[in-house]
């Protein structure tokens, strides 16, 4: 008895640590007190930084945030897009098995080990990959989508076109240091905002430990925010010699999720610290609310329609981003139409709701038929008016 309690002593007092992705360096990072920055004053040891929120794309801050630089394995949120895209589409499933290539095997930095021949599925891929960083589980991951790493490369470059990544150009899967392999914070905010619009990532992004090979081969998260951050999401580390320590870091509280990209920090210590600072300044500072109207919308009256009104709703759960000291400044003005003319269809603009704060428009959210409304026949109308005389014929034969 004495014996197994002085294990457990020893087990609880080891640090905790793992092999730092793509550079092998040990991470024994251990978050500091969490002071929520002033408004205006934050102040972030790395070079080049960015805080947006999810939901709106709204940035919060940034310095220097369109500074081309090497992301070393934060390009892994791209592999991972590229790969949940895959799966939502029907191409891949979470339990296809795929194996290993001579290719893949060969990685070098962060990896799994994964040997040629061996057969895992995307599942478990998944896990190596957003875990573990490894290396060797993005290429078998991009040949499972693509065919070739070539390919999907090529893939990769198309999708980041599509979501307005004018500063990057990957030519690889992983993040291994090449001079033509570039991108910026805001991109990484941009894809990373793509990456976590699939729900099914978080299953994967939010482990702190699992394992591969039946328990044999163990699997700690390189993102020591996920243990020490409350409310964190994800998404992913990096680290090489050149592109220094990076991070994509989310994090989600009361409904809102933000993004922090981190690029070319000096150490570890620094990319958690530049990260934490900007997710407690955004969480401390900005809060959410909802475009629609405080009040009740009134329905708007349809002339010569089969019904004589039409309710209007807003279109889309639009949200806003707003400083939590202007809450009370903020206003909402509900524009609608007098009178719509039949036919009415379904989702046409009948006004809009415009959100501003001091004078300043936040949103603007058009007011749309939540229904069809159909235009009266010459039929309906001759109806309409039989109706109208027979009920005036019984009035004056009652008299």
């Amino acid at each position: 008895m004495r014996r197994f309690v002085c294990c457990v002593l020893i087990l609880a007092l080891l640090p905790v640590w793992s092999v730092a992705d793509d550079a092998g360096i040990v991470d024994e990072w251990v978050p500091a007190e969490t002071v929520p920055a002033a408004a205006g004053a934050l102040d972030v040891p790395a070079p080049s930084v960015i805080l947006t929120e999810r939901s709106t794309g709204a940035v919060l801050y940034e310095k220097d945030a369109d500074r081309r630089l090497a992301p070393a394995s934060v390009t892994k949120v791209m592999t991972l897009l590229l790969t949940m895209e895959a799966i939502e589409r029907g191409q891949l499933t979470v339990t296809q098995k795929i194996t290993v290539s001579r290719a893949a095997m060969s990685m070098g930095g962060s990896t799994a080990y994964l040997h040629e021949g061996e057969q895992y599925t995307i599942d478990e891929m998944l896990k190596a990959v957003t875990i573990a960083s490894a290396n060797d589980g993005s290429v078998v991951l991009a040949e499972a989508v693509s065919g070739t790493e070539g390919t999907f490369v090529a893939k990769m470059n198309e999708r980041a076109a599509e979501l307005g990544m004018t500063n990057t150009h990957f030519v690889n899967c992983h993040g291994l240091d090449d001079p033509d392999h570039y991108t910026t914070a805001r991109d990484i905010a941009a894809m990373s905002r793509a990456l976590l619009d699939h729900k099914l990532i978080k299953n994967y992004t939010t482990i702190w430990l699992d394992s591969l090979r039946d328990g044999a081969f163990t699997l700690a998260n390189t993102n020591r925010l996920v243990r020490y951050y409350d409310g964190c999401t994800g998404l992913k580390t990096g680290t090489t010699s050149k592109a220094g320590s990076c991070i994509s870091a989310s994090a989600e509280r009361e409904g809102m999720e933000l993004i922090a990209v981190v690029l070319g920090a000096g150490s570890t210590d620094d990319r958690y610290e530049s990260a934490r600072k900007m997710l407690d300044y955004g969480f401390a500072s900005f809060s959410l609310m909802t475009a629609w109207p405080d009040e009740a919308l009134l329905p708007v009256p349809v002339r010569l329609g089969r019904q004589n009104e039409v309710q209007p709703v807003p279109e889309g759960d639009k949200t806003v981003i707003y400083e939590k000291h202007k809450k009370a400044l903020i206003t909402k003005t509900v524009m609608l139409d007098a009178e719509v003319k039949a036919p009415v269809a379904l989702g046409q603009k009948l006004g809009e709701v415009v959100v501003e704060c001091e004078g300043a428009e936040l949103i603007r959210v058009p007011l749309v038929a939540s229904k069809g409304v159909e235009r009266l026949t010459w039929w309906d109308i001759f109806r309409r008016l039989l109706g109208v005389l027979t009920m005036s014929g019984t009035a004056n034969n009652e008299q």
